[in-house]
């Protein structure tokens, strides 16, 4: 089974990047499961209904979130009526919304996705590891393929992470630093890691933000609306391979590939397992 994650969409230049090239990369990939994170869609802060219909739309099965979760306030309103729109399960008991689904891809097969926030530098929340450990018992129950989102700030806590759960995921995925780290690896008990699938959106900016409000916060220490950028759009995420019959996986790419005309040249998939065909522009090793 081949899983296709999106990192984190940010604002109209994500979900454009996401409706222009999601098609052709999915292709590429042989994607039969998409994700993506979406707590950044909706004007690079926070989603909306409108914001979460128009990505499922694109084609993708399961959204994932973190703390901009809650950042339109009338996610209250709708959060409970999607079960594939998860926020990190690791809040507290009662929190509106689903923390893990298991959805089923268009050939019969069976993913789990499971959602966590860190907590280093980032607020107080139930401790994701021991969560984490019980969320992927109830999955296991109903399939063996895991995917995990894990949006934190700290390398350390995504690592440390990544090595608690090797063997009893598929894979373990940072998201929330908004950029794409180079690190990825197949763990000895045959998960997949990365620190940060990146970001889908203008990267002519600080973390999808325009730059130039950025630069004045650092410079004055003072408080500014935060607006999305829009220049240099790259759709970035990670291609997995995955065992249907033991849950472990075979490859993982890194990819990060340009909207036509925004400035950048070259498609790159980046990874390791098997590589891709040619025309994916990777730079694979065999796991």
């Amino acid at each position: 089974m081949n899983i296709l994650f999106i990192g984190d969409i940010v604002g109209k230049p994500g979900r454009r990047a996401v409706r222009e090239l999601l098609p052709s990369i999915a292709a590429r990939n042989k994607a039969d499961f998409i994700v993506a994170n979406c707590e950044n869609a909706a004007g690079g802060f926070g989603v909306t209904r409108d914001v979460v219909v128009e990505l499922f739309k694109c084609g993708i099965d399961v959204l994932t979130s973190g703390n901009h979760i809650w950042d339109k306030k009338d996610v209250f309103d709708f959060i409970g009526a999607y079960d594939k729109l998860l926020r990190p399960a690791n809040y507290p008991e009662g929190t509106p919304g689903f923390g893990s689904v298991v959805a089923t891809t268009a050939a019969g097969g069976t993913v789990g996705v499971l959602n966590l926030e860190g907590r280093v530098f980032m607020r107080p929340i139930d401790c994701p590891f021991r969560v984490a450990r019980g969320e992927i018992a109830k999955l296991k129950e109903k399939t063996k393929v895991v995917f995990v989102d894990f949006h934190a700030e700290a390398t350390s806590e995504k690592q440390a992470l990544g090595w608690f759960l090797d063997g009893s995921v598929s894979a373990v995925v940072g998201t929330h630093t908004h950029i794409q780290t180079a690190d990825e690896r197949i763990l000895p008990g045959g998960t997949a890691y990365l620190t940060d699938a990146g970001m889908t959106g203008s990267h002519d900016s600080v973390i999808g933000v325009k730059k130039e409000i950025i630069i004045e916060r650092f410079l004055m220490g003072l408080p500014a609306r935060f607006d999305p950028a829009k220049g240099n759009i790259i759709f970035q995420g990670v291609a997995v391979s995955v065992d249907e019959e033991t849950g472990h996986c075979s490859s993982i790419r890194r990819i990060s590939v340009p909207l036509e005309g925004e400035g950048v040249s070259g498609a790159r998939e980046k990874g390791t397992g098997p590589a891709a065909p040619e025309e994916n522009n990777d730079q694979g090793t065999d796991s």
